[in-house]
């Protein structure tokens, strides 16, 4: 990641009065309600059956942004329109302070957010956003020859996942980079390309479906996903579907908030083409325009352009990888949107496991633990743009090996929620029980992961197909739940000589019993209906 890559500059001529970069908000949107009404009109059907899989609901944030907006907004004069977001509603420009601010005259313009915070009105403050990660067989095998890439997918057991034939196809991965010189003729990436499964490119800089942008960073980050040259390379999911978006403008040496904007747009198209998992190895902290610059405080996970973006991203269902930045020796903590709450943020470890001293660190601002997890990030092997096993250090490396990994092991389950996955991978990790500033959960164990996934999976049948208890030991009261279909019950306990102490009707709205007349000890409940019974030994405390 970083310093080579995150630093860049747009051209455009520099006037004599100062140019001003903004986000211009939009009141409202023409045509939700038919929108909502028929989504297959603003997102693909794979996005809604995903959606429909996942219980995450199509809302106003679907629909896209009125295009005669935008045109009035080109009509006003001295603006140029670089990036527009549905999910913010919202455009980003580029114009003179005055120009600018001349746009809140347009009767449809509710807000402006200048970059330059110093120009911007003092906002409330944010309310705590709601931390959405507290939850907690395949019939042939594949055998790679992982050549340089070996240590980097073992490190993580995503040879496991492998074997077990879960390398990430049917769940559609996007990365977001700087470009991807060659990759339809990089021999790395031939399967990809002659079984169609490189779906989508574009490049959203300058608008064009072409990816070879400037510098070869995201032909490289590309290949610890979805690189397979057998007996020298594998990435970590060589048989998903690939969506591949240029957000950085590289031309020059140096950064702008646009690019930001860039992205948010590339999250957008992902989400509604039914992306599961995405990769970006860009963050953003320090720009050109010290004035753009985000401090540590700015760091909170909900406040730039990348923050919000990378939530609403996670809210859509989809899970957002990144980088967790290069600056461990200079601004030293992770940058966006690797601040973000709905973000999985990945920082970087040696062959042997040891942290690398270039890893940006945590904890955000507000106390989060980052990053999330680690990954092989020095001296990691790569495929450059020339079909060539390379080596390279970065974050921006470790971010796609754990993306690929994710990938392949949400394949086993793909009805499993984003947050769900999440989760899980850091609880597989080696650090989860004591996590660190430098090194977050740890290194996943990715085999670890989907034992304890499948294990999810039997818990949720078993919801669904039987009755449950809780709690167990109880105290006052017991309560049952319910299998699918079934709304009364019969409930019978015994003592353990076997007499009826208790027997009570139940349904699905009324599903407890009170037990404090009963003394303490241990007892056997039994619930029936409709021919299905289950027996539990519970313990009155």
């Amino acid at each position: 990641m970083k310093r080579v890559l995150l630093g860049f500059i747009f051209f455009i001529s520099v006037p004599v009065v100062a140019q001003e970069d903004a986000l211009v908000y939009f009141a409202d949107k023409e045509n939700v309600a038919e929108s909502l009404a028929n989504p297959i009109s603003i997102l693909t059907q794979a996005a809604i059956d995903r959606k429909e899989m996942h219980g995450t609901p199509i809302d106003e944030r679907d629909v896209p942004v009125t295009e005669d907006y935008i045109i009035q907004i080109e009509a006003s004069g001295g603006i140029e329109v670089f990036a527009k977001s549905k999910w913010l509603n919202a455009v980003y420009v580029i114009g003179t302070q005055s120009n600018i601010s001349n746009l809140l005259s347009l009767d449809f313009v509710t807000d402006i957010e200048y970059m330059d915070k110093s120009l911007n009105a003092p906002r409330p403050a944010l309310e705590d956003a709601q931390d959405k990660f507290e939850f907690e067989t395949s019939a042939s095998r594949i055998i790679y020859d992982y050549g340089a890439a070996t240590n980097q997918v073992e490190m993580l057991a995503v040879d496991f996942l492998h074997e077990e034939d879960f390398t990430g196809e049917g769940i559609p991965i996007a990365v977001m980079d700087s470009g991807f010189p060659n990759v339809f003729s990089n021999p790395a990436f031939s399967a990809a390309v002659t079984e169609n499964r490189i779906i989508d490119t574009y490049d959203f800089v300058r608008n064009e479906t072409g990816i070879d942008g400037n510098g070869s960073h995201g032909a490289r980050t590309f290949s610890d996903i979805a690189g397979l040259l057998d007996g020298q390379f594998v990435g970590t999911a060589p048989q998903s579907t690939y969506y591949l978006y240029v957000t950085e403008d590289s031309r020059s040496g140096m950064e702008s908030p646009v690019e930001e904007a860039y992205w948010l747009e590339a999250l957008e198209r992902a989400d509604s083409l039914g992306v599961f998992v995405t990769n970006t190895s860009l963050g953003y902290q320090d720009f050109e325009d010290s004035r753009y610059d985000h401090s540590y405080e700015d760091l909170d996970g909900q406040t730039t352009i990348g923050a919000r973006a990378a939530n609403i991203s996670f809210e859509k269902g989809m899970l957002s990888v990144t980088s967790a930045g290069n600056d461990g020796g200079g601004f030293t903590f992770v940058g966006t949107p690797g601040d973000a709450i709905g973000i999985y943020t990945v920082g970087a470890v040696d062959a042997n496991e040891n942290f690398a001293s270039f890893s940006s660190i945590g904890p955000t601002v507000d106390g989060r633990i980052k990053p999330d997890g680690m990954a092989q990030g020095r001296d990691a092997a790569v495929v450059d743009e020339n079909g060539n096993v390379t080596i390279n250090n970065g974050t921006s490396f470790s971010s796609p090996i754990m993306a690929g990994a994710i990938a392949s092991l949400w394949q086993s389950r793909p009805q499993t929620t984003n947050g769900q996955i999440m989760q899980l991978v850091r609880e597989a990790s080696s650090l989860f029980t004591n996590p660190t500033d430098e090194m977050g959960y740890g290194i996943p164990d990715f085999q670890e992961a989907y034992n304890a996934l499948q294990a999810l999976a039997i818990d949720e049948y078993l919801l669904r197909e039987n009755f449950a208890l809780y709690p167990n030991p109880f105290s006052t009261e017991v309560n049952f739940s319910f299998p699918e279909n079934i709304s009364k019950a019969s409930v019978e306990i015994y003592n353990v000589l076997g007499e009826k102490i208790l027997e009570k009707e139940i349904s699905s709205v009324n599903n407890r019993i009170d037990t404090s007349a009963i003394t303490s000890g241990v007892y056997i409940a039994k619930i029936s209906s409709e021919g299905k019974s289950n027996s539990f030994k519970i313990v009155k405390q």
